[in-house]
């Protein structure tokens, strides 16, 4: 069944609202968990789930993108497997860059028809989910119908955000509406027992579909002005085909901003994450580095996640994500952290040379760090004191940023001894 499936993935616009995470690459290649890159949520789960043939489609910021999936992913000769780049392109039909959902998967159609296929899975590549896509394709099959949406319970509160839809009793959607503002009684479903005693009473778009591919290509040839599928071209559908809701229930979040950023990887600390990055049916694959067990010395660790090849002199750790190749000094504080690390060490010779003119590429001695994200490759010198909270007002500064009282320190900035934020 997955054989005849040909999975999508869409690397997004700008990412403007994870800035500046995404100054220097695209969405899909920030880094999370201390050791993944967001891409490889949507991969490993096409993965696990059989589904084996994948391109991603990508314009902004792609050559760390391009350079993670290249390393990562190599399949047997043997195999018909590939996970691919697809980069906007000019062309004489296409003179213009992606527009939006639809356009990219318009415009990159023709590499796809390249490919033997009857069901086209198109996925969002800043999503954070474990989701089991055999079930949704057989659902689609079984139900008959050329168009499924995956859908997911949410609250009021977290409704106005989402396209909202309704479904009748064989889960054919019957209206849609995109981030209601009000009378959101109207559109409360039954998603279920459990999910109305949590107060999920209404069914979202995860911006998860499934075509057959000929209704796709038929779509692309009928309107070349509808550029979105959750705007425009999956509204437009269920005034024309029958369009099916696969209700999902597990844990979903969508990466759309700083806060839900930080909130996503600090949420791995919890005694029982939502996101279990345990689960051996569900593995996450990601780039093999080879890099050696961390190295801790008089930390006092609580809720806290340490990636390979870490050196860790601090005096504790709490509630923080630690990522590959991250070093600490001795007296640190970090709490409520998430510190991406670095992209290599620094040789005994480099440190020698360094010393005294810049910090060295990590943490420094005595500092205290607290509700901040540490980009990869920064150096942070000794006694610097980051305390991020609401205290704080939203701001760019030439070295960091600030969102939602959260401190962003950007890739690759120097903090020199004694900095307080």
């Amino acid at each position: 069944m997955t054989d005849k499936v040909l999975g999508v993935i869409l690397g997004g616009g700008q990412g403007s609202r994870l800035a500046p995470l995404t100054q220097t690459r695209s969405k899909p290649a920030v880094p999370i968990a201390g050791k993944y890159r967001l891409v490889d949520i949507p991969i490993s789960n096409c993965l696990n789930s059989g589904i084996h043939r994948m391109f991603v489609l990508t314009q902004f910021n792609s050559a760390s993108l391009n350079k993670h999936i290249k390393n990562t992913y190599h399949f047997s000769h043997f195999s018909l497997a590939f996970v691919d780049i697809l980069a906007a392109e000019q062309t004489p039909d296409n003179p213009t860059w992606f527009q939006g959902t639809a356009d990219a998967v318009r415009q990159t159609m023709h590499h796809l028809l390249n490919h033997d296929f009857e069901y086209v899975l198109i996925l969002s590549g800043d999503q954070l989910y474990q989701m089991d896509f055999k079930q949704m394709v057989q659902a689609h099959i079984d139900s008959g119908v050329q168009v499924t949406l995956a859908t997911i319970p949410v609250n009021a509160k977290d409704a106005p955000d989402f396209g909202i839809l309704k479904a009748n009793e064989q889960n054919i959607i019957t209206s849609f509406i995109e981030k209601p503002k009000t009378n959101l009684q109207d559109w409360v479903s039954d998603t279920g027992p459990e999910m109305h005693a949590e107060g999920r009473d209404y069914l979202a778009s995860m911006g998860i579909y499934i075509f057959n591919k000929d209704l796709l290509i038929k779509i692309f040839a009928e309107n070349e002005d509808e550029k979105d599928f959750g705007k425009e071209i999956i509204p437009r559908m269920l005034t024309e085909y029958d369009v099916l809701s696969y209700q999902y229930e597990g844990y979903w979040t969508d990466i759309g901003n700083i806060s839900s950023f930080f909130e996503a990887n600090l949420g791995l600390t919890d005694d029982i994450p939502k996101f279990n990055l345990f689960d051996s049916g569900h593995s996450i694959f990601t780039r093999a580095r080879m890099l050696p067990p961390s190295k801790i010395l008089g930390t006092t660790l609580d809720k806290a996640i340490i990636a390979e090849g870490c050196i860790l002199e601090a005096e504790s750790i709490k509630h923080a994500v630690i990522g590959i190749r991250s070093r600490i000094g001795v007296g640190t504080h970090i709490e409520s952290c998430y510190i991406m690390g670095s992209d290599k060490y620094q040789t005994l010779i480099e440190i020698e040379k360094e010393k005294g003119t810049k910090p060295l590429i990590g943490i420094g001695d005595n500092c205290k760090i607290v509700n901040a994200i540490i980009d990869k490759n920064s150096r942070i010198g000794d006694n610097v004191q980051i305390i991020g909270g609401a205290h704080l007002p939203d701001g760019d500064h030439a070295l960091y940023t600030v969102k939602d009282g959260i401190v962003v320190v950007k890739k690759g900035a120097v903090i020199p001894d004694g900095t307080v934020i």
